[in-house]
């Protein structure tokens, strides 16, 4: 083989291995970016991992972040919101609370704890709602994850909150299911630590 043959196949060798490098360097830092639990803020995005919440860095760009006033708390999964005048009930995405107004049965165990969770967040407070597919469900009332502005840059990702502290279990209707990975993880830390209704419900 040519001495020219062979300097060829040599820098053809060095590259190869260079892009490769590059691609594995490349795609474990995305790994790890992926990783990351992010929060909403104010137009831009930001580290709560004691919330792991919410929007995706990759999607959050697309979101109007818009403020309703929640005019009351229905029960632990339900609220009200005012929006263009009028008053919109809102079902939180993802979470399913114990029962306590239906008339066709008794409130379920923790139920009154969590409603009451719930009053305390949010009862009077301007907060951000975010769609996944879904606009309405069966009963009309619109489908939202719900983020509670904290004050100091970052948004409490409700609907997330109320899982890891035992105050609600998951409930997955698809195609509303962008968060139900992050909704196991939560409802399973709430239950390994017996949080809330893991510990009052048998």
């Amino acid at each position: 083989m040519s001495v020219r043959k062979s300097l060829v196949l040599g820098l053809v060798l060095i590259l190869s291995v260079a892009l490769s490098s590059v691609l594995i360097w490349h795609g474990l830092n995305l790994d790890q970016e992926a990783a990351q639990p992010q929060v909403l803020g104010n137009k831009t995005e930001e580290s709560l991992p004691s919330f792991k919440s919410p929007p995706d860095s990759s999607a959050s760009s697309n979101i109007q972040i818009n403020s309703f006033l929640v005019t009351k708390v229905i029960d632990g999964d339900t609220i009200e919101i005012k929006t263009d005048g009028e008053m919109a009930k809102v079902r939180l995405i993802g979470i399913d609370t114990p029962e306590t107004v239906d008339p066709r049965r008794p409130a379920g165990c923790f139920g009154k704890k969590a409603s009451d969770e719930t009053k305390r967040l949010l009862t009077g407070k301007e907060v951000i709602l975010t769609k996944d597919v879904s606009e309405t469900d069966k009963y009309k009332r619109l489908l939202r994850y719900v983020y509670l502005p904290m004050g100091d840059g970052k948004n409490l990702f409700v609907n997330d909150y109320l899982i890891r502290q035992g105050f609600a279990k998951i409930l997955t209707y698809p195609p509303d299911v962008k968060y139900n990975r992050r909704f196991l993880e939560a409802e399973k830390e709430a239950r390994d630590n017996l949080r809330g209704l893991w510990s009052e419900c048998k």
